[in-house]
């Protein structure tokens, strides 16, 4: 590294450092991994004086889970991006290539003839759920939890509405 940038030994590089401003035994922790140092910032954290226990208003979609960053890494790369115009690029073939693979890889690791994944998102899951029930049951109605996320019920609706299906919210 100090050749890459034309250095020949670490003291030539802190050369203009006076010594005695220079640290000479740090004394680290051992390194942690992305998991550990979030668990470690997570009890620095918990000193702090927050509303986690309290009574909030952050919507749907706030889940305590860990996702590890190489995801969004994995999932951002231009393999899962299809253009299907050259104005609006679209990631539903590379996501469903995605799907398949993944599908694919459980299906073998369990031994078992099929397996299946998650749908696109939680609107349509819970839709597709209903629809499901609706099959198995013969019921036309949908009750649904009144604090469930309104667009969620929004896309119930969507997916109701052309099947002669009704849906009551809990708190109605």
């Amino acid at each position: 590294m100090l050749a890459a940038i034309g250095v020949e030994s670490m003291d030539a590089l802190l050369g203009d450092i006076p010594p005695s401003l220079r640290i000479h035994d740090l004394k680290l922790a051992r390194g942690l991994s992305e998991f550990e140092t979030m668990a470690a910032v997570r009890d620095l954290a918990a000193a702090n004086r927050v509303f986690a226990d309290r009574l909030t208003f952050r919507g749907g979609g706030v889940y305590k889970r860990f996702i590890p960053t190489a995801v969004a890494a994995v999932t951002g790369k231009p393999e899962f991006y299809t253009a299907y115009t050259p104005y609006q690029p679209e990631a539903s073939q590379g996501t469903l290539q995605a799907i398949y693979e993944f599908q694919t890889l459980i299906a073998e690791l369990t031994a078992m003839d099929v397996a299946n994944a998650s749908l696109y998102d939680g609107a349509t899951s819970v839709a597709e759920a209903s629809m499901m029930a609706r099959v198995h049951t013969g019921r036309d109605e949908i009750l649904v939890a009144g604090y469930l996320h309104p667009e969620y019920v929004e896309v119930l609706h969507t997916f109701s509405e052309g099947r002669g299906m009704k849906v009551k919210r809990g708190d109605q």
